[in-house]
């Protein structure tokens, strides 16, 4: 039987499609014969390539009342029990992250898709890199074994930006209007952080059918 497909819409600056992956993880371990694919999203796609001040931008976004430090604290209990440290005042820089799906796509190509979203995820909420920058991505991509003068020219060259664009476009489409949103065999449609059982049904339903 052919493995289950499993496409996950999600945006690396999303502390919620962190949490969704720790949870796709745990769903996974006995799930069987399954394919991940990584799809692109932007939260932001206004976002210039050289980011904005992250203190600004939250303030611009959220206003100056007590949301977002209620939120950031939920997500830090959080991921200590799914072994994520959120480390939310590390982070100084609210970044473009179009060239961060365009290294996911390059890293997919060498089977290194999931390490890299991996990658990305912990270098922005846990050490708070700033992975709009190019400089960031290429060390990312030495660290996920794949060579970073290759990926530094191929960022350089705009390679990739169409097609991650037309993506996201495509998932807007469909009616993805937050991440993460996980849609199993093509054909099971799950939004939003749920959890691992939530997730294991879905895939046991997709398999299903599939038999």
């Amino acid at each position: 039987m052919s493995p289950i497909v499993i496409d996950v819409v999600s945006d690396v600056v999303c502390p919620w499609c962190y949490v969704g992956k720790r949870r796709l993880e745990g769903a996974l371990r006995a799930a069987g014969d399954v394919e991940v694919r990584w799809r692109p999203y932007q939260l932001d796609p206004t976002i210039p390539a050289e980011g904005r001040d992250r203190q600004a931008y939250m303030r611009a976004k959220f206003g100056d009342g007590p949301r977002v430090a209620e939120t950031q604290a939920r997500l830090k209990a959080l991921g200590e029990e799914i072994g994520v440290a959120f480390d939310f005042p590390a982070i100084r820089r609210s970044p473009n992250t179009l060239d961060a799906h365009r290294l996911i796509r390059f890293a997919g190509e060498a089977g290194a898709a999931d390490a890299m979203v991996e990658r990305l995820f912990s270098d922005y909420f846990e050490h708070g890199r700033d992975i709009g920058d190019r400089a960031v991505l290429v060390e990312a991509a030495r660290a996920c074994g794949i060579d970073g003068e290759a990926v530094a020219a191929r960022l350089a060259s705009g390679e990739g930006s169409d097609e991650v664009r037309a993506e996201i476009e495509q998932a807007r489409q469909v009616g993805v209007q937050g991440v993460p949103f996980f849609i199993f065999a093509q054909k099971y449609a799950v939004s939003g952080a749920q959890s691992e059982d939530v997730l294991a049904q879905a895939i046991a339903r997709a398999r299903e059918d599939a038999a």
